[in-house]
């Protein structure tokens, strides 16, 4: 369900410091970090996000161009308190000119953390570019070292691309290189812990997260998913984790529970977003590649603010559009209720 706002006269004027509202709803939490989609497309398909023939994808007329990007996110940083943007698809290194609108993005003022998560295909030849353009941050998704499980998985051969992205993302200073690993029960469960020997000597921050109910075949079972209790259990037989109070004091609304590999200076993250839901420190808010707000990722409403920007929207109204989408978050995603239903839209078209 799409909520459709009015369509006012043109007016911009940037407000006072002390005149920022702030992205508020009614339990208390406050919206900072954008989660910015750059398109639907995906060059994989996975197995537990689309069908092998793919999805039907925007038309180019519906996506945001760079220039509705930038001043949607420029009304955010500068009216709405937002601190971090994280780009996201689909796969965002798809988006054409991506690192121009990166270095668009680093100028604003104030200027945002820009972060990006990514399958890796092609990170390879970009990051450095993208570090250069203003790009703080960066995660890369890989389930699994081996090749035959990454292509039964993705449906694609690239998972030499996909390593040589994280060592390029490394070396561009991107650091640091945080890498998200989904475990699928019977399939690749069983490298829980060789995946945390590999992040060790590769230097990068591993962090298993629970599969979550986004696929596009409906076909998620809470019965099939490895679950982060099951995960700390595989890791703990082979590694002493230890608690990090400083860490555990300073995460806030972070959504990984970090664990110190005994023996080291480096750490690995367990996201358990259907177990443990952190649903009530969350501070996120999701803009679709088409424009549309939506407040979680589990929404089965949204927000048009595309239909604002092209109605000729001055952006007083725009961000007024985008506080009272944020005031009406749930309380939670829902997922044990016995009425949750998954939302229309796929992990693919929303964005992580």
């Amino acid at each position: 369900m799409t909520v459709l706002l009015g369509l006012p006269g043109l007016r911009s004027s940037r407000p006072a410091a002390d005149q920022q509202r702030r992205l508020s709803d009614a339990y208390g939490r406050v919206a900072a970090d954008l989660r910015l989609s750059l398109t639907d497309r995906c060059n994989l398909r996975c197995t537990y996000c689309m069908p092998a023939e793919g999805l039907d994808w925007l038309g180019r007329d519906e996506l945001l161009d760079d220039d509705e990007i930038v001043r949607l996110v420029r009304i955010g940083v500068e009216r709405l308190g937002i601190t971090t943007v994280r780009l996201t698809g689909g796969e965002p290194l798809l988006r054409k000119g991506l690192e121009g609108l990166v270095s668009r993005l680093a100028t604003l003022d104030p200027a945002p953390v820009l972060a990006l998560t990514t399958n890796g295909i092609g990170l390879a030849s970009r990051a450095s570019a993208l570090a250069a353009a203003g790009l703080n941050r960066i995660n890369v998704s890989l389930d699994t070292l081996d090749p035959d499980t990454f292509a039964q998985l993705t449906r694609r051969r690239r998972h030499t691309d996909v390593l040589d992205g994280i060592r390029a993302a490394r070396a561009a200073g991107l650091t640091p290189v945080k890498v998200n690993a989904v475990l699928m029960r019977g399939v690749n469960d069983h490298e829980a812990a060789a995946m945390l020997r590999w992040a060790l000597e590769e230097d990068v921050q591993l962090r298993f997260i629970e599969q979550m109910p986004l696929d596009a075949q409906h076909g998620w079972r809470r019965s099939e998913m490895v679950t982060a209790a099951e995960t700390l259990a595989r890791l703990r037989s082979e590694f002493s984790l230890v608690v990090d109070p400083g860490h555990e004091a300073a995460r806030g609304s972070a959504p990984a529970e970090l664990f110190r590999v005994a023996g080291t200076n480096q750490s690995v993250g367990v996201i358990a977003s259907v177990t443990q839901a952190f649903c009530g420190a969350c501070d996120r808010v999701r803009l679709t590649a088409d424009g549309q707000i939506r407040t979680c990722l589990f929404s089965r409403e949204e927000s048009d603010l595309r239909l604002l920007l092209r109605g000729g929207a001055d952006d007083p109204t725009i961000a007024d559009a985008w506080v009272t989408a944020v005031a009406g978050k749930q309380p939670g995603h829902g997922i044990d209720d016995p009425s949750f239903l998954q939302p229309d839209r796929p992990m693919s078209a929303i964005g992580g």
